[in-house]
């Protein structure tokens, strides 16, 4: 444990962060991953590495629980601007809880089906991220893709689905594929949105720009830190009404810390990869070789 404690100490001095300002409030291994919980100051975040110089995960601030802190969770709101109304959503990765949270107060009357592998990160979210699923949230601890392959029998027409799921390193492969994102496509209704969070420093990225545009066709494509894809079933609308969109939802967006003045400049069509590049498929999905480099969120 001393050990541990000096390596801890030797980690944050590396990354000029004292290790006296970071708390560990919890720590468990679940089936799939190492959880940590910490808190500095008034921020508490989830973690799949500890300590946070090696990425945080979620986060929220206790003071002002409606901010979104990320960049990447402000961004995956920008799926609005195509849907300002929709009514029924999926998410499939739920970490702390936060934008499953923002889009439950946003839309009270919206059917929410929130996907978790992880049953750990489910209790943690409800423990320390004040996570309450309401009466229109359903919950369901199981693979992403597993639920998406057995949803397909009920055709649920979804109006938005939101893919946030993530492991310690990147997006498994398997929710990376043409064949899972063809199994999203067929229950997305007929002008449904896609938001999906991936790297914009990943080694991944033309394998997954040329993967995604196989699929959806031309999409919307917002960098930073995170580069966030946006499309939809039936094609993507004109920036003119992006913009008119947007003036739907930004008192909301602005309660939660963003809004168009933000968002809108981030809104590009460009290609700024190698269409050539091999499309990612269920035979072909080399993720772990492809060397996806870590996240900052």
């Amino acid at each position: 444990m001393r050990a541990l404690t000096i390596l801890v100490a030797l980690l944050f001095a590396l990354a000029g962060v004292p290790a006296s300002a970071q708390q560990l409030l919890h720590q468990e291994r679940s089936l799939y991953r190492n959880l940590f919980v910490t808190q500095s100051g008034d921020e508490i975040c989830m973690l799949f590495r500890y300590p946070v110089p090696l990425g945080r995960d979620s986060c929220k601030l206790k003071c002002d629980p409606n901010k979104l802190i990320f960049d990447y969770t402000q961004m995956m709101l920008a799926g609005l601007y195509l849907n300002p109304k929709p009514a029924k959503l999926l998410i499939i990765g739920e970490g702390g809880g936060t934008i499953p949270t923002a889009l439950q107060e946003m839309y009270p009357d919206m059917q929410i089906d929130l996907v978790e592998i992880d049953a750990a990160v489910d209790r943690v979210a409800k423990r320390f991220f004040d996570f309450k699923p309401g009466p229109k949230m359903r919950v369901v601890i199981e693979d992403g893709r597993v639920f998406v392959k057995r949803s397909r029998a009920q055709n649920p027409q979804y109006s938005m689905i939101l893919l946030d799921a993530f492991d310690a390193d990147y997006i498994p492969e398997h929710l990376l594929t043409r064949e899972f994102l063809q199994e999203v496509k067929s229950i997305l209704a007929p002008d449904g949105v896609l938001v999906a969070n991936t790297f914009s420093n990943s080694a991944l990225y033309d394998y997954e720009s040329v993967t995604y545009r196989a699929v959806f066709g031309p999409f919307y494509n917002l960098k930073l830190g995170n580069r966030i894809i946006i499309a939809r079933n039936n094609g993507i609308p004109p920036i003119a009404e992006i913009r008119a969109n947007a003036q739907v939802v930004e008192a909301q967006l602005q309660r939660r810390g963003t809004g168009s003045s933000f968002l809108l400049p981030l809104f590009n069509t460009g290609m700024d990869w190698n269409p050539n590049t091999r499309i990612l498929t269920d035979q072909y999905s080399p993720s772990n070789l492809l060397n996806a480099l870590p996240r900052t969120r």
